[in-house]
């Protein structure tokens, strides 16, 4: 198991030297469609992760691990990513976190989320909740459907939250189970503090964004040993985004 924490940990590391911690803090005004695109993309980054089968974890399971995303971000001369950092955009969002997941009587399992990028501003939390259709048994596949909700926090130029619904399908097979799933995330967001004041004082004040958008996503659980588990994962809502995680499971 050693190892496998060990592997786990350098490969997020490894991706986390790409992403230099910087905060989020805006040096320039944004036109309302820029400030459209970069919400899309944000809430894209900041919405709850799936990580998990759809089989519930039964009153006694429980998970606890770390978790990686990452999301590449376009970086291109003056657009709105290098507005957000100060014009010295890092290459990709590196959003470490601390995730738990409890199950519960009835089919149901909770769960929460936490993440800070030290060195920045950025911080981010969050809730979920699933019920499961289908439990899943040798033959057949367990069905989960789930609400989630994030909330960015730490930045005084966005005010940034996401709500999503979905639903997953999947079959474990010997230590490996894969899965799934496809769901709607909407996405509010408002300009506030200096960003809202650079766009008034160029005469282009920002509105209030709300959006849907659609994610697809699909990933496996590997249990390699008792107690153990890996979870990688590929999501696309806008931008894609690539998830890794390393638990106590059982």
């Amino acid at each position: 198991m050693k190892k496998f924490v060990f592997l786990i940990s350098c490969i997020l590391f490894l991706f986390a030297g790409q992403a230099i911690a910087k905060d989020i803090q805006f040096n320039k005004e944004l036109t309302q469609d820029a400030f459209k695109d970069l919400s899309k993309e944000a809430g894209a980054a900041i919405s709850y992760k799936n990580m998990s089968p759809a089989e519930p974890l039964g009153i006694t399971g429980f998970d606890v691990g770390l978790e990686g995303s990452f999301v590449s971000i376009s970086t291109d001369k003056d657009n709105y990513w290098q507005k957000a950092f100060n014009n010295n955009a890092p290459k990709m969002l590196f959003l470490p976190k601390i995730r738990i997941q409890k199950g519960l009587p009835f089919k149901v399992d909770v769960g929460a989320m936490y993440s800070y990028l030290p060195g920045s501003n950025i911080k981010i939390f969050g809730a979920e909740i699933g019920y499961s259709l289908l439990e899943g048994s040798v033959a057949t596949p367990a069905l989960k459907i789930r609400g989630t909700y994030t909330k960015l926090t730490g930045v005084n130029d966005l005010d940034l939250h996401t709500a999503g619904v979905d639903v997953s399908i999947s079959k474990g097979f010997l230590m490996l189970t894969p899965y799934a799933g496809v769901g709607m995330v909407y996405i509010g967001s408002n300009a506030t503090g200096g960003l809202q004041s650079l766009s008034q004082q160029a005469d282009m004040p920002l509105n209030e964004v709300k959006i849907w958008q659609t994610r697809y996503f699909a990933g496996a659980k590997l249990s390699p040993f008792p107690l153990f588990a890996i979870t990688g994962e590929v999501e696309y809502s806008n931008r894609p985004v690539y998830s890794l995680k390393a638990a106590i499971s059982f």
